[in-house]
């Protein structure tokens, strides 16, 4: 079923028909009413004295008819209006015109020409009708290309806005760099950051827009170049009216469709806020260390204390019992000699010593601390497999440091099996930037309850642990920028270590 929309085309198509029929039938009563009335004339005009000269007007006037068949209907018409004229006039010329042939030749050129000349104005006006059918044709598809170039190009109008419509709206400062390193635009957002107007701007120099921009027109730089695709970090940044912003800047590489480097996009978020909120928690969490470190040397230095009171009373009350000195004196000196022990942990985790950076090889490293922890670990039926990777790229570390990390993992996991005996693995490999280190052992588990305070200051599980051990581990990895995870079930413990790999330039010692 069709929509009254649909319908009327159709109605313009079939009046459109209607029309041209009757247009073709005008003509065709026109040329048949041209082609009588010349007719007529030549049978009712005497041949002789004055009217032969009229007979040679008449039938130049077969070609009024010729030419208007042509023009209306193209060759077609004019060669099939030329046989309507030549049948008559031959026919006239053959009874009083001398006939078609002997001393009359000029009647058949004329018949002839009644033919050539209707052929050929009917191909000129046919050829003329192709070419503005063509240039109809070529005038629709312009017109059709128009229309949808001017759809696109709205379309486009409406992306820009909604573009334009999206960084106004975002809180994100961005900027727009060309390719050589000038700023294009500028959002409203960047503009209320940086305390300038888009105006003052563009089209300066990225670095021209700041006091200190913490090195953003250098990462922009790189991206321009090539070097990287994208850089993020968070700095510090001076405005040209001298306000100090802390700031995540990301820049990445602007690239048309067919891959032409059209400049870069730097986005700037306000992070001040978020920063000072952050150093709070931090300032927070210190107290809270703080307080959770004091009491933990407390209880560690109380208990030696009492039973160092404890003892001194039983020496005061030995009345010179030589064996009981002895006793309360090793007592004394076991205490004396646990405090020790504490308070250079302390003092350890307190005021560590910085790390001396050169370039290390961490297998190395582990095999070291398996010559330490060899023995040991046979002891407590401990067997230790190394799952090294073997081409590990060098990291920027204190070896020493490394080694206090790794024999402390392996030592508590030897520790954590002296009964019942098991297995350690060692793995080495590289995940991204990172050289990882898994240390796992089949010992019976941390518990779920005690997994998240595992770095916590004086937190063990032993007796004789001072609590510190993890403490410093994680301290150490820090330092050099890495990270420790842990992770444990009934089935066993695993640290994993990670440590940045060196960067490419970076040589020993320095």
């Amino acid at each position: 079923m069709t929509s009254e929309r649909d319908d009327v085309p159709a109605d313009l198509v079939r009046e459109h028909m209607r029309e041209s029929r009757a247009s073709a039938t005008r003509a065709v009563v026109i040329i048949a009413a041209m082609l009588l009335v010349v007719t007529v004339l030549h049978l009712y005009t005497n041949t002789l004295g004055a009217n032969a000269a009229l007979h040679l007007l008449y039938r130049r006037l077969y070609y009024v008819p010729i030419l208007y068949a042509a023009f209306v209907f193209g060759k077609r018409g004019g060669f099939l209006a030329a046989l309507a004229a030549a049948v008559p006039f031959a026919m006239h010329a053959h009874v009083s015109l001398g006939g078609l042939f002997g001393a009359s030749v000029d009647n058949t050129l004329e018949i002839f020409m009644y033919f050539i000349i209707g052929g050929l104005f009917g191909a000129l006006r046919d050829l003329e009708e192709r070419k503005t059918r063509d240039l109809r044709q070529v005038s629709v598809r312009l017109e059709d290309a128009y229309k949808k170039l001017e759809e696109r190009a709205i379309q486009l109008i409406n992306i820009q806005d909604y573009t334009q419509s999206i960084l106004r709206s975002i809180t994100s400062g961005v900027l727009t760099v060309g390719p050589d390193g000038s700023v294009t635009t500028v959002n409203p957002a960047a503009e209320r950051m940086l305390g300038v107007s888009e105006y003052d701007i563009v089209p300066k120099p990225i670095r021209a827009i700041f006091r200190d921009d913490g090195g953003l027109s250098e990462d922009v730089t790189r991206v321009l170049a090539g070097r990287v695709p994208v850089t993020l970090r968070e700095v510090t940044v001076v405005t040209s009216n001298g306000r100090h912003i802390h700031v995540q800047v990301s820049s990445s590489r602007m690239r048309a469709v067919g891959g032409r480097i059209l400049g870069a996009v730097v986005t700037i978020e306000d992070v001040s806020e978020i920063k000072a909120l952050t150093e709070q928690l931090i300032r927070a969490d210190r107290l809270a260390a703080m307080g959770e470190l004091t009491a933990g040397v407390a209880h560690e230095v109380r208990n030696p204390l009492g039973v160092i009171r404890a003892s001194v009373q039983l020496l005061e009350d030995a009345d010179c019992d030589r064996s009981r000195i002895y006793e309360a004196a090793d007592v004394i000196k076991q205490e004396i000699d646990r405090l020790d022990k504490v308070i250079k942990a302390l003092l350890d985790f307190g005021r560590p010593s910085s790390p001396t950076l050169v370039l290390t090889d961490v297998e190395g490293v582990l095999r070291d601390v398996l010559l330490f922890t060899g023995r040991f670990a046979k002891q407590a039926d401990v067997q230790i497999v190394e799952l090294f990777r073997g081409d590990l790229p060098a990291v920027l570390a204190d070896p020493d440091q490394l080694k206090q990390v790794f024999l402390n993992l392996v030592t508590n996991a030897v520790q954590a099996m002296e009964e019942t005996g098991g297995r350690i693995e060692l793995h080495t490999s590289v995940e991204g930037e990172f050289v990882q280190v898994e240390v796992s052992d089949t010992g019976p588990g941390i518990p779920a309850s005690d997994l998240s305070k595992v770095f916590d200051p004086f937190f063990s599980t032993r007796d004789d642990g001072t609590g510190l051990g993890l403490t410093i581990v994680h301290r150490i990895i820090d330092e050099h920028g890495g990270h420790i995870e842990v992770d444990s079930s009934d089935e066993g413990t695993r640290f994993r270590v990670s440590l940045p790999t060196a960067e490419d330039g970076v040589s020993e010692g320095d």
